[in-house]
């Protein structure tokens, strides 16, 4: 049972770093959003300053360029991390459904154990049951 034990705390380990893995992806692309955003309203401020929105205007803010080239690439990253996110999250489901049958068999084996030590201890209380009948007559 020593071997079903550590397969299981390695079990339980690989499902704690799977999660961990999805939780840093999803932190990421929190973060990425949110920058995003911040690059959405320096953009609307950099227009505002200058009075100008369409980029194809040869006055067009420089930082604002730079800003949106940012924001694509960071889309870009966002898009990326949110497939490594699907494939991290089967990864942990799958993690989780090895570990639910590794602890499923410990849980069989721990019954069967149990049934198999009350039917011993059945077993001594019928014969002493036996021999004070016996005794008895």
């Amino acid at each position: 049972m020593k071997s079903r034990e550590s397969l299981i705390r390695l079990k339980r380990f690989q499902v704690d770093e799977k999660r961990r893995q999805v939780g840093q992806i999803e932190l990421m692309v929190t973060e990425f959003e949110g920058m995003i955003r911040d690059l959405d309203a320096q953009i609307a401020f950099e227009e505002e300053k200058a009075g100008i929105s369409d980029i194809a205007h040869f006055a067009y803010p420089t930082f604002a360029k730079a800003a949106i080239q940012r924001k694509e690439n960071l889309q870009v990253s966002i898009d990326d991390l949110n497939e490594q996110l699907e494939r991290a999250q089967d990864q942990l489901r799958e993690a989780v459904a090895e570990m639910k049958k590794v602890e499923m068999l410990e849980e069989r084996d721990h019954h069967r154990e149990q049934a198999a030590r009350d039917q011993a201890e059945q077993d001594e209380l019928d014969d002493f049951a036996m021999i004070g009948h016996r005794r008895g007559h």
